[in-house]
């Protein structure tokens, strides 16, 4: 998929660049602290290898779902990851709420990519997936990532802890209807 700015394509777990550019993200606290249920950094890159296998096998078994890189026409190399997936409960088995959610390495926040990225998976959800529904969830304190939902139109919901056996603010957005013929 493609923005003005940006290619979505999915992380590739057997190119050596994509393994160090997601290691780069996801090692860092300032992007793991916001992250999952127990939010640490990847140890290693071969942990980030391990988690880039199992992101791709998410667009194998949902097709048109998935966690994608994030690169900048003008760089050429992923700085962040999008996603639409389907929201684990407690548990972790998987829900039939869907997810919109970015991640990006801290040298690339504050330039619109997390809003563009996300914007199209949103339109990708409603468009080409019919989804009626997309949601996004994010820690409380989390004020740029609230930004982002505000960008997207997303309305806030509340705090929930039905998805990821956690606490979190809820945000989500209808699919648009068609105008009333008069």
């Amino acid at each position: 998929m493609r923005t003005a700015r940006l290619t979505l394509r999915p992380w590739d777990p057997a190119t050596e660049d994509d393994v160090a550019a997601a290691y780069d993200i996801y090692r860092r606290d300032d992007v793991a602290r916001w992250l999952g249920a127990t939010p640490a950094p990847w140890p290693s890159l071969d942990a980030a290898r391990q988690r880039l296998q199992r992101w791709a096998a998410v667009g194998d078994e949902h097709p048109g779902y998935g966690l994608w890189a994030v690169v900048p026409s003008t760089l050429g190399q992923p700085v962040g990851t999008v996603l639409l997936v389907n929201l684990p409960d407690a548990e972790g088995a998987l829900t039939a709420d869907v997810e919109v959610g970015w991640h990006f390495h801290p040298d690339h926040w504050g330039r619109g990519y997390a809003t563009e990225a996300a914007g199209r998976l949103v339109e990708h959800g409603f468009e080409d997936l019919g989804l009626d529904v997309v949601n996004a969830v994010a820690y409380a304190g989390n004020d740029p990532s609230f930004a982002v939902m505000r960008r997207l139109g997303m309305t806030p919901r509340g705090e929930t802890n039905r998805w990821y056996g956690t606490t979190m603010q809820w945000w989500s957005i209808d699919r648009p209807r068609p105008p009333i013929p008069e």
